[in-house]
């Protein structure tokens, strides 16, 4: 959604910290999805809340589309916040739950990287047009097609009848006061927290940086587009490398060859260096999150386990909106240049919350 910040920075003439406003509001979104996916799950099941998800992500689009004014094209991202947060919840769950549910993680989750690759090249070219709006109107007509398909091929079915699995019969314990005694949800929550804010801020951030700093022109938007490709790209090819090392092991690795790269970005100022950095980045973050859900599905009580990945998502897409908004705000008031230490404090931060995360037995491979 963060793809056209840039469009709304150059057409609207907002400054940083206003256009940093649509991360709070999809906070909200997000928040309230983390509080009602379990009772949503638990009252509609899995066809009938993602049909919910698809039907609020429409109405968010049409109202951004029409380029209302700027409180309630706010408002539209809370809305659209909540529908991504519990669509994001089932499908990662119901993903989790079938067989080789790992690698089938990694292919869901590089589908959302070649989406992400493609929306800056659309929103490249929208960006120099008076119409910056108008991708959110090519995003309702697609939120149109993935409600039908949803319809077509889920029909309204629960995730247990679509699996062929037992029911588990609830404890009569409130769901939520369950989960939140899992220690292990909180530690993955904040990481993926971290995580996600740091992805987003990078695909988000970088084409100003590039442009404000190292005076890249109109097609520096295309680098963003390298870091969803190598996100994608990282989320197919390292698979073997992630089974051969361990969740853990791996995401040290990359989190130290990610530090290095960011450690180039920063005091290289070469547009290409960059631009090739920032990809390899993206390669060595993308396997992240799939981990992160394979690893859960192993970790938590199956009747438990959509309420803990909605949890642990909806903390990701807070992350998206939070950790954007605060550099668009140290932007707004030192310039673009405190990208480069916030984007390298949060890998950090990433690496020290990882250290005291445990993992089942002796790895989730």
């Amino acid at each position: 959604m963060i793809q056209c910040v840039t469009a709304l920075l150059h057409n609207i003439q907002i400054g940083y910290a206003v256009v940093s406003l649509l991360f709070p509001a999809a906070f909200v979104g997000f928040a309230f999805a983390a509080l009602l996916t379990v009772p949503l799950t638990d009252r509609l099941g899995f066809g009938k809340t993602m049909v919910l998800g698809a039907a609020l992500e429409i109405v968010g689009f049409a109202v951004e589309a029409a380029a209302p004014p700027w409180p309630v094209f706010v408002v539209a991202y809370a809305v659209n916040g909540f529908a991504v947060a519990i669509m994001g919840a089932q499908v990662n769950a119901f993903v989790a739950c079938l067989p080789g549910g790992n690698w089938k993680l990694q292919l869901l989750h590089a589908g959302y990287g070649v989406g992400a690759l493609l929306s800056p090249l659309a929103a490249t070219q929208l960006v120099q047009t008076r119409h910056w709006s108008f991708p959110y109107l090519i995003a309702g007509c697609m939120a149109v097609v993935e409600l039908v398909l949803i319809c077509l091929v889920f029909r309204f079915k629960t995730q247990a009848q679509l699996l062929g699995t037992p029911v588990h019969a609830a404890t009569g314990e409130n769901k939520y006061r369950q989960i939140l005694r899992i220690r292990t949800v909180h530690l993955l929550s904040f990481f993926i927290l971290v995580y996600v804010g740091l992805e987003v801020s990078i695909g988000g951030w970088v084409v100003t940086y590039l442009v404000e700093v190292r005076g890249a022109g109109p097609s520096a938007g295309y680098v963003s587009s390298g870091f969803w490709g190598g996100l994608a790209l990282g989320r197919l090819t390292l698979i073997w490398l992630n089974e051969k090392l361990g969740v853990k092991r791996a995401i040290f690795l990359y989190l130290t060859l990610a530090l290095v790269l960011q450690f180039v970005i920063w005091f290289v100022p070469s547009i290409v260096g960059d631009a090739i950095a920032v990809s390899m980045m993206g390669l060595l973050l993308g396997p992240f999150y799939p981990l992160i859900v394979g690893a859960g599905q192993k970790m938590f009580p199956p009747e438990l386990l959509t309420g803990c990945i909605g949890w642990i998502a909806s903390f990701g897409q807070a992350g998206s909106a939070v950790f954007p908004f605060l550099t668009g705000a140290l932007a707004q008031k030192y310039g673009i240049t405190v990208l480069q230490p916030v984007l390298v404090a949060m890998i950090v931060a990433e690496a020290a919350i990882w250290v005291v995360i445990p993992m089942p037995g002796r790895e989730v491979e």
